[in-house]
């Protein structure tokens, strides 16, 4: 099921966004026991390279990502965490 999620959050995110980089981690084992987890959703790390980001505030380019992954925050994931970065502070 892991790989199955992660290929849903690669495709939300790349059909949304044109990504320079994109990396899925899955950490829903950090968080065995955890009350949010108890739902079989997961808890996932995403780092996104993307000229999108530009003009962009932190709170925008998240918005962004949370946009592109939408229902799954309902299905798939219980927790998201965003690094979202242009190309230029990615390399810097």
């Amino acid at each position: 099921m892991t790989v199955e999620r992660i290929r849903m959050i690669e495709a939300r995110i790349r059909s949304a966004l044109p990504v320079e980089h994109l990396d899925i981690e899955d950490e829903s084992h950090l968080h065995a026991g955890h009350p949010g987890a108890k739902d079989g959703r997961g808890h996932f790390r995403v780092t996104v390279i993307s000229e999108s980001f530009g003009d962009c505030s932190p709170l925008q380019r998240h918005r962004l990502v949370y946009d592109a992954v939408g229902g799954l925050m309902q299905t798939d994931i219980h927790a998201l965490s965003i690094q979202a970065m242009t190309p230029a502070e990615y390399k810097s």
